[in-house]
């Protein structure tokens, strides 16, 4: 095994302990790098799908597949890296991780059909599952002052949201001068570079009582999360009614209630129904698969948009979304500083607003649309987008103890791969029914009803971020963390 060859730390009183801060500070960034290089992967793809199309002769769904095929199996894997962190040792799973993604990320550039690119995604995405949810354990059992970890969390949320935006941009300039292909190759010397600083400045760290593997739960949660996606996605071509349209969605119903019914009989389940008691819990699930729906499905229909509509080349429809990137970067900053001030209200109700109405300002956009108009969306989606990773990424860690942080951190993350692979599916569904299934004809007046389900999601994020932050959601948290750690609550 990949993870025993790697060499063990000395044992530790505490994953921080003799570290000061700027030691601690250290192992944030190489974390914050590591999920830099996942999130820009996210969205660096959504730009060069054109070009993807016509080298490798894809349709709409095999488009959609292969932003879907990395997002659906790194949601369905997270929680299993997530518990296989906290037992087998974090920076060990982290670095596994790493080695899968690197190597991955090379095959992806050297893929001869879409078949095979999907299928080295699917890989890229197992090394990626490894990454996310373990360095948010990493960081949540680095930073053990309170104050000190809300704000490491706030940087966490924010470099996030930051690669997310700047994938397009990046995707953008790569595809333009050095074809698609080039957009896997930037994973190389950053993903050796971010093992090579793991295994020299990470410390080891596991749970003192880690939770026991639950495979069924982990076939019944991939189950899950790839019948949903695949039925979505084939609904166009198949119909609603056909029998296998019936079919995968029977699946995933039995799945979901298979699921309910095994993990609420398990002492150490591989989901504890218990963290959904905290309703800034599971309402900051809920706000993550809406608010990364919307995300998704603005990138995808805004890429097709601007250069199968307007005509624009890869290059230019990067640069158009700088407007975005940037606001994102600024509003990522300015959430995780107010959530350490003054908590998650204020940011999830601009992150609900800018949603809505960014995504309002593109319903019924065609080539003849102000470009202006679609300058003033990009802010004000930017600004949205930006707003809603501190303060989701703090409540869903929060009151949880650090023993089953990893596992904590993965759901977070799986409610946001799920749902920007959801809200890809959905629009893409939706576009693929109205233009027939052609990427290139009449994707402007298909798109509408897309839109405005986009813009339902970002209404979902507002009354949701106001429900999350009241005063008896704040008491359920208190309850919940009581329950989940008696004798020392974590946050």
């Amino acid at each position: 095994m990949f993870l025993q060859l790697l060499p063990r730390a000395a044992p530790l009183p505490s994953p921080a302990a003799g570290s000061g801060r700027r030691r601690r500070f250290g192992v944030l960034l190489i974390c914050c790098t590591s999920l830099f290089i996942v999130g820009l992967d996210v969205t660096v793809v959504n730009v060069a799908l054109p070009a993807i199309g016509q080298d490798l002769h894809a349709d709409v769904a095999g488009l959609q597949w292969t932003l879907g095929a990395y997002t659906v199996v790194m949601a369905g894997l997270l929680m299993l890296s997530g518990s296989t962190a906290d037992r087998f040792g974090r920076r060990r799973t982290f670095v596994t991780g790493l080695g899968v993604f690197t190597a991955a990320s090379l095959l992806c550039s050297v893929a001869p059909s879409v078949g095979l690119l999907v299928a080295f995604r699917a890989l890229q995405a197992v090394g990626a599952s490894m990454m996310n949810p373990v360095a948010m354990s990493i960081i949540t059992n680095t930073f053990t002052d309170p104050r000190e970890r809300a704000q490491a969390v706030g940087v966490w949320g924010a470099v996030f949201g930051v690669a997310m935006a700047l994938g397009p941009i990046v995707g953008g300039a790569l595809v333009a001068s050095a074809g698609w292909r080039s957009i896997f190759w930037i994973n190389l010397p950053l993903g050796l570079v971010a093992i090579t600083l793991t295994l020299r400045f990470v410390p080891e760290s596991r749970a003192l009582r880690p939770r026991r593997f639950d495979p069924l739960g982990q076939v019944l949660v991939v189950l899950l999360l790839t019948s949903v996606t695949y039925g979505i996605i084939e609904v166009p071509r198949r119909g609603w009614s056909s029998a296998g349209s019936l079919a995968t969605f029977a699946a995933s119903v039995a799945g979901l209630l298979a699921l309910v019914a095994y993990e609420t009989r398990r002492d150490e389940p591989l989901l504890d129904p218990r963290f959904f008691r905290s309703v800034p819990f599971a309402a900051s699930i809920a706000i993550s698969v809406a608010a990364f729906a919307a995300f998704g499905g603005f990138l995808f229909l805004n890429t097709l948009y601007l250069q199968e509509v307007r005509g624009l080349s890869p290059l230019h429809a990067g640069l158009a979304t700088v407007p975005m990137a940037a606001m994102t970067v600024v509003a990522s900053t300015l959430s995780g500083r107010m959530v350490g001030r003054r908590g998650p209200r204020l940011p999830l109700l601009v992150a609900g607003a800018g949603s809505m109405a960014a995504c309002a300002l593109l319903a019924g956009v065609d080539a003849g649309t102000p470009f202006a108009r679609l300058l003033a969306a990009y802010v004000v989606f930017g600004i949205g987008f930006g707003f809603v990773n501190a303060p989701i990424t703090t409540a869903a860690v929060s009151g949880m103890p650090r023993a089953q942080a990893g596992v904590a951190a993965a759901v977070a993350t799986t409610s946001r791969q799920f749902g920007q692979t959801l809200g890809v599916a959905v629009v893409g569904a939706i576009v693929a029914s109205g233009a027939g299934g052609s990427v290139h004809a009449g994707l402007a007046p298909a798109s509408l009803p897309a839109w405005w389900t986009l813009t339902g999601c970002g209404a979902v994020v507002l009354v949701l971020g106001h429900v999350a932050t009241t005063r008896r959601a704040g008491a359920s948290a208190r309850r919940t963390a009581a329950a989940l750690n008696p004798e020392a609550i974590a946050h």
